[in-house]
């Protein structure tokens, strides 16, 4: 009996998040953490599957990429992201160009993500990766990489690293410069 209530419990709470969704995605604005409103149609969010990701980790164009995987709800990626963006500016005129990869839950694109990103100011390109089959397309990524997050590519033309951990400014600078000569 027990049972049976607790999956009704799961059944009326899993609708009610379903409509509070709806809702937000038709009104295309959301209240942020402060209560205020944010308007999304500013925020430009690419969704891909890996297969159409894939095309972000080979370019051979002569620029240096710096692709970090992260998400909202893994706090050392928020920490280390204002590097990233620093990064992008500092160096953008470099030729180098910064992809930040978001793991996040695709419920949460219009509710948590881009209310994220707006709040965050963030102008790097940032991509959604929406691919349930990690097991298959992790390793295609790097090899040794275990899953966890935050985690950085560089790469340039046919040369590239791969780093599982955060970044302090200087070791993300360091990094992209050994690329650049």
């Amino acid at each position: 009996m027990k049972l049976k209530l607790l999956i009704i419990a799961i059944l009326i709470i899993t609708g009610c998040k379903q409509e509070k969704k709806e809702v937000a995605v038709t009104t295309n604005t959301v209240s942020n953490e402060v209560g205020n409103n944010v308007d999304l149609d500013s925020v430009e969010l690419e969704v891909y599957d890996y297969e159409g990701f894939k095309k972000f980790l080979n370019k051979k164009d002569g620029k240096v990429y710096v692709i970090n995987f992260w998400a909202t709800w893994c706090a050392p990626c928020v920490k280390e992201l204002p590097y990233f963006e620093k990064l992008n500016t500092q160096y953008r005129d470099k030729n180098v160009e910064v992809i930040l990869v978001t793991l996040d839950f695709p419920h949460l694109y219009e509710t948590k993500l881009k209310p994220f990103i707006k709040d965050r100011k963030l102008e790097s390109k940032v991509i959604a990766l929406d691919d349930v089959d990690m097991d298959t397309w992790i390793p295609q990524v790097n090899k040794d990489w275990s899953g966890a997050i935050p985690a950085t590519i560089i790469y340039k033309n046919d040369t590239n690293k791969f780093f599982e951990g955060s970044f302090t400014y200087e070791g993300l600078e360091k990094e992209v410069k050994q690329f650049l000569n």
